[in-house]
């Protein structure tokens, strides 16, 4: 059973003059992993603020547990955020660093020092206690700035871009580090990211912004399989676009012209009333499009040219040439490779099934 703890109710905030973020409303439960997402100057980070205390909405209301708190001072909210840059105090010891929420709140020398402990040596740093925040490395100075808001024990904990300064293999540790501990303290996370790797990885729902509003709200898999709009779409990455009218096609199946030649698809709901002739937009995942050197006798097959390839751990990201000067990716593992070497300039098929695709709403 699913507990509503945040309702963010048509929120905006101006800056002279200029709409940061325009009327944004999201829902957010108890012990949820939210990700807000999206370009730079989305709206996302000024949300967070808002969210947090350090901006007040200029329209809208934010309420936990039902309670407004537009007007509540941060230290009111218990929403401890987590900043970009980790913000710890340079002239305090890692150890301070982590006892300053809780001597804020008054708590007694030595039961501040026995939680901060218990914190410290959650966190893995309990052997850098005497340390300043310069003698660490970045992911130390994350665990610390973790420990420091986490050792309060809120009810939900505010990330900002809490990744973006790791180095990459340390960047997907503390991915996992994060969906521990998210899974283990059962409270709930509310974090900022441009990244939709990282978004994916952790969020049990991702909110996608642009422009100051909600573009599109739906768990990883949703986005990725069923983009709401082309912006998502094309921000998310890995999908192809293909766009022409709609076409004449069998029982059961919707077509459209392209570039490509004709496509076709199963049934979509978004095309069910669209008459001949209307310009649509069809979309497919790279990873629903597979690359042979021979025809596989799919819906969709046509012939194209490699032109250059991506690798990203165990998977390849095939970009292709197709006719019409059609751009179109592939993504396929790199065991694929071993059995079909592939180099830029070779020809090969390109092919999908009618249920690969679906249709963006008009």
């Amino acid at each position: 059973m699913t507990v509503t703890m945040v309702e963010i109710d048509r929120l905006a905030k101006r800056y002279d003059g200029h709409l940061a973020v325009a009327d944004v409303s999201l829902t957010i439960e108890k012990g949820e992993f939210i990700a807000l997402m999206g370009p730079s100057g989305c709206g996302k980070t000024t949300t967070l603020r808002m969210i947090a205390g350090l901006d007040t909405p200029s329209e809208g209301e934010i309420r936990i547990w039902g309670r407004r708190i537009n007007d509540d001072p941060p230290w009111a909210r218990d929403t401890p955020l987590v900043w970009q840059n980790y913000a710890l105090f340079p002239f305090l010891s890692v150890r301070q660093n982590v006892e300053f929420g809780l001597k804020q709140r008054g708590m007694p020398g030595p039961e501040r020092a026995k939680k901060a402990g218990e914190w410290m040596e959650r966190m893995g740093i309990a052997a850098l206690g005497d340390r300043s925040p310069a003698q660490l490395s970045g992911g130390q100075r994350q665990r610390v700035a973790l420990a420091r808001a986490l050792a309060t024990e809120p009810e939900m904990l505010l990330l900002d871009e809490p990744l973006s300064a790791l180095d990459p293999h340390l960047k997907v540790k503390m991915q996992a580090e994060l969906v521990r501990l998210h899974r283990e303290l059962g409270i709930t996370f509310v974090c900022v990211t441009h990244s939709h790797s990282e978004a994916f990885a952790m969020a049990d729902r991702v909110v996608i912004m642009n422009e100051g509003r909600v573009e599109q709200i739906g768990t990883p898999r949703e986005i990725h399989r069923a983009a709401a709009s082309r912006f998502v779409a094309e921000f998310i990455g890995g999908s192809n676009l293909l766009t022409g009218p709609i076409a004449p096609a069998d029982a059961g199946q919707v077509a459209i012209d392209t570039g490509l030649g004709r496509v076709v698809v199963a049934k979509d709901p978004a095309a069910t009333e669209m008459p001949l002739g209307t310009a649509a937009t069809l979309v497919v995942a790279a990873d629903r499009i597979g690359v042979s050197r021979d025809r596989r006798g799919l819906a969709n097959e046509v012939a194209a040219q490699v032109t250059t390839m991506e690798f990203v751990g165990s998977t390849v990201t095939v970009f292709l040439e197709a006719p019409g000067s059609t751009e179109l990716s592939a993504q396929i593992s790199s065991r694929d490779l071993d059995t079909m070497p592939l180099a830029a300039g070779d020809p090969v098929f390109a092919a999908w099934p009618a249920d690969a695709g679906y249709f963006l709403q008009a």
